[in-house]
């Protein structure tokens, strides 16, 4: 069993769930707050991971043991591969209850944010210490032998002892430079081998989104800080997954926006000799639409329309795609065209 200073084990009539309770009014919470008195005793094998959208994106690991959720709250998430640690921090224990729990924790309370299922299942013990813990885990998204050691304090880190659960992931690249389109003065005679977008005229940015967190590159593939109140919230709203966007910030409704018009890493996939109308429905399937950040449209084959709207809304151009045009990075040809509104 962990040992903790302020929530230890049962010994005798050691109330483990004190900690939890004294963090949370059953009257404000959608929380389980179990009563006092004997916790339920399980079959030790249950474990749960929750996505929790507080004040920052985190996933919560609790496992079932002595009859509570033995949790760690996990910053970047599990890890996949054995190559990454994690830090895990110990949380207080939590109500078995607590494995089925989802829903939204009031502003003000502890752990105030959106709580979702990401995966649950089984696990079993082969080791269980106050500085170590070595588990398997079955679930439907994690599954594998994992380890969490103590560092130091409540700081404890989390290590996958197989191989990766993916061998053939790989990694977001460190930077990439960005396809360029080139200058044209006409549309394309074959307008329905192109799709059609707006040119916005704003900044060129890549967001790398992995763990929640996100750094940016600019047009020339240089780290550059991003906007404030976009990266966390964004990372946010990706949650897990890990991907590279394509897209500029540009002023949308008087708002600094982050117009996002390819995706070109998902999943551990790269997707840069996938053709742009292949990208261009996988980033659609995102829905990544928030208050600072929106998936710009596109239009197969309507050029003429497009750069009517554009004209209208005092637009610079519009950008003409080859629908079958792999992404290219750094480079500018015709598979990319921009076309000035006037």
């Amino acid at each position: 069993m962990v040992a903790r200073k302020k929530n230890t084990a049962r010994d005798g009539d050691a109330d483990r769930l004190a900690e939890y309770r004294s963090k949370r009014d059953p009257h404000r919470t959608p929380e389980p707050v179990p009563g006092d008195g004997p916790v339920p005793q399980g079959d030790d094998d249950t474990f749960v991971v929750q996505e929790h959208h507080a004040r920052s994106l985190h996933w919560d690991l609790r496992l079932e043991r002595g009859g509570v959720l033995v949790s760690w709250a996990v910053p970047k998430g599990i890890p996949a591969d054995p190559d990454t640690n994690h830090l895990a921090v110990h949380t207080e224990d939590h109500p078995l209850e607590y494995a089925t729990f989802h829903g939204e924790i009031p502003r003000g309370e502890y752990g105030a944010g959106t709580m979702t299922i990401w995966d649950r299942g089984t696990y079993e013990t082969e080791k269980w210490s106050d500085r170590e813990v070595k588990v398997v885990l079955h679930g439907t998204r994690v599954s594998g032998r994992y380890v969490l050691f103590r560092t130091r304090g409540e700081n404890w880190m989390i290590h996958r002892m197989d191989p990766p659960a993916d061998p053939d992931a790989e990694a977001l690249p460190e930077s990439l430079r960005p396809m360029r389109a080139a200058d044209r003065a006409r549309l394309p005679r074959d307008q329905d081998a192109y799709g059609f977008e707006f040119a916005w005229g704003g900044r060129r940015l890549l967001a790398y989104v992995e763990g929640g967190r996100t750094r940016f590159t600019d047009g020339q593939g240089r780290a550059v800080g991003g906007p404030a109140g976009l990266g966390g919230p964004l990372g946010r709203a990706v949650g897990a997954r890990p991907v590279l966007l394509d897209g500029e910030l540009a002023s949308l409704d008087g708002r600094e926006t982050y117009l996002i018009f390819d995706v070109l890493h998902l999943d551990g996939r790269p997707l840069l000799d996938e053709p742009y109308e292949r990208r261009r429905r996988a980033l659609d399937d995102l829905g990544l639409n928030g208050p600072r950040w929106q998936t710009a449209p596109w239009f197969p084959g309507d050029g003429d329309a497009v750069l009517a709207a554009a004209r209208e809304q005092g637009l610079p151009g519009v950008l003409a795609k080859r629908l079958d045009a792999p992404y290219e990075p750094g480079e500018q040809n015709d598979a990319w065209r921009r076309i000035p509104a006037r």
